[in-house]
């Protein structure tokens, strides 16, 4: 049974939350690089429990060691608090739990691993993100949006090759992206979109969280934890600014030939055809 009463309740939920993504879309359709003042509004406690049905619940625990079934016990009490100290200001983002994982040729990648409830509140305000810089991101971007993913990037890769009968492909991969972002850079590219100052005030909390590692908790001056439910959205709206707005405003007019832009993510595959698409100036 669904503790907000019910599968029918569930299922009304998430049509109203639905009808709400589609009007701030919309909106932010209409509204081409415009500033988004009003979105907090949107997050209310449906829109908690939604962004609690699309969490994971059989990830790894954060520092606090709530599981997602212990949680689930006074769901409807949790989310309506947790919706309370969000809105108000008065939630603190708790330090996310470092773990490493093998990467291959005796590497490893370091992962934030956040509690169960910020992984809920990292949802909800995504899913405000998302229907926003949706509107804006460009078609050459494939990674952590909704009906993409690699095996597309992949296709669109092949068909734009076979299309120019071959070319130059340049694959780039940002070292240590997730572990180097700008926190004030990003802040900055945020406010050129949004300028809602719960979400704003929720993401700089994030974002100087900490890391907890060994029992001590250190305080990074940039990145955003791989792990983080809301650390794709992130990366994405500020490598959209940075690198695919460039690419296209900056790169292809100086470019003689074709060129086109392929991102997953921090992984990406610029490519242009021949010897003609040297650079005009």
């Amino acid at each position: 049974m669904d503790p907000f009463g019910g599968k029918m309740a569930g299922i009304s939920s998430s049509e109203e939350v639905s009808t709400k993504h589609n009007r701030i879309a919309e909106l932010a359709k209409q509204m081409p690089g415009a500033v988004m003042w009003s979105l907090s509004h949107h997050m209310d406690e449906a829109w908690l429990h939604e962004a609690y049905r699309r969490t994971r619940k059989d990830g790894a625990l954060g520092i606090d060691g709530i599981s997602a079934e212990e949680y689930a016990k006074d769901l409807e009490g949790n989310l309506r608090r947790l919706l309370g100290r969000a809105k108000s200001g008065a939630y603190r983002a708790p330090p996310v739990r470092r773990v490493h994982i093998p990467k291959g040729a005796g590497q490893s990648r370091p992962l934030g691993i956040p509690t169960f409830e910020d992984k809920v509140l990292q949802r909800a305000v995504a899913m405000l993100l998302e229907a926003v810089y949706e509107q804006d991101f460009k078609d050459c971007s494939y990674g952590f949006r909704p009906g993409r993913g690699s095996h597309l990037a992949l296709s669109k890769l092949r068909g734009t090759l076979m299309g120019m009968g071959g070319g130059w492909v340049l694959e780039v991969d940002v070292r240590k992206y997730f572990d180097s972002i700008d926190h004030e850079q990003l802040r900055q590219v945020l406010r050129q979109r949004i300028g809602d100052g719960v979400v704003l005030r929720l993401i700089g909390k994030w974002l100087n969280a900490g890391v907890m590692e060994r029992g001590e908790v250190s305080y990074p001056e940039s990145g955003t934890p791989q792990g983080g439910v809301i650390s794709p959205m992130l990366a994405n709206v500020f490598l959209h600014t940075v690198l695919d707005v460039w690419f296209e405003s900056e790169v292809k007019p100086r470019l003689r030939g074709r060129a086109e832009l392929v991102r997953f993510a921090d992984d990406c595959a610029p490519r242009r055809r021949g010897k003609e698409a040297e650079l005009a100036n």
